[in-house]
């Protein structure tokens, strides 16, 4: 199978992108953007072939100030905090030795970009790269900092499995089977069950629900990989902003780039939720975050 990476090897997300490559058995052709940049005519067939704007390929989207980014999507008056809401990948300040001029454009690609005869993804978190693989490796790999990689089944939201596994852990399943959302099981490549998690989607919204992390899993960086996952998997649906309600895992979620928010500025689509209008306790936090193009 014939697999072009574009790779910065600063980059630990296209590091372990290149990783699920080669625990799969395949050698891509590894191209780095920096050094050989793509033509402008290809940047625009990679954007079609990703059906993304060509802009949010490019770093150039990624830097712009904070504050900018957060008012073109009209959280800077909802109490969101501005650090660390869109930051995660956003490239180092200066070039690497040997990089190509800051004017040409496909130097400033951002990776891992894969291509693939079924596709083209930015692979961030570097498990999309898992669609566009013919097999996924059936034995467990960790990455550079010990966190399994997981792969995603989605599971029906009258999965009893799920249900069970949600009442033990105390999070609620009233709303489950009236539920619009998309639900996950998270695995290791090698089949371990790691926990679950689930999305609603409310056009460019969407609230994070039913995470959990199994007892064995706690500490290991499986739920940071789960919520990376499941943001992905919104942001794929058109989602533009992520929330969840949480009773005792905001710390979690702040260092995750989530931050705070009163509930009354929350959008309508998320306050009228079974989750945010009866279900979640007065007590439970709202937080909220930008989902990068």
């Amino acid at each position: 199978m014939d697999l072009i990476v574009y790779h910065a090897a600063d980059d630990a997300e296209s590091r372990a992108a290149l990783a699920l490559i080669r625990h799969a058995g395949l050698e891509p052709h590894v191209i780095a953007p920096a050094r050989s940049p793509p033509a402008p005519v290809l940047l625009d067939e990679l954007a079609r072939r990703a059906r993304r704007p060509l802009a949010t390929l490019l770093r150039a989207a990624e830097t712009r100030g904070a504050g900018e980014g957060l008012a073109t999507k009209g959280l800077a008056t909802k109490g969101l905090a501005t650090e660390g809401l869109a930051t995660e990948g956003l490239a180092t300040a200066g070039r690497p030795a040997g990089a190509a001029p800051a004017e040409e454009p496909g130097a400033g690609l951002r990776t891992p970009l894969v291509v693939s005869p079924l596709g083209v993804k930015l692979c961030r978190p570097a498990e999309r790269v898992l669609d566009l693989l013919p097999v996924v490796p059936a034995t467990d790999l960790d990455r550079e900092d010990g966190a399994p990689f997981l792969r995603e089944e989605q599971v029906a939201a009258t999965e009893p499995r799920l249900a069970k596994a949600l009442r033990e852990a105390g999070l609620p399943t009233q709303d489950l089977r009236a539920s619009p959302g998309r639900f996950f099981a998270f695995r290791t490549l090698g089949g371990r069950l790691v926990g679950y998690g689930g999305y609603e989607a409310f056009g460019p919204e969407a609230l994070l629900r039913s995470v959990l992390v199994r007892p064995e899993f706690r500490g290991r960086g499986a739920g940071r990989a789960m919520v990376r996952l499941l943001t992905g998997r919104a942001g794929e649906d058109g989602a533009e902003r992520a929330w969840l309600l949480t009773q005792d895992a905001a710390g979690f979620f702040e260092r995750l780039g989530f931050a705070p928010v009163a509930r009354e500025a929350a959008p309508a689509a998320i306050r009228q939720t079974p989750q945010a209008a009866s279900l979640c306790p007065a007590s439970a936090r709202l937080l909220g975050r930008i989902l990068q193009a």
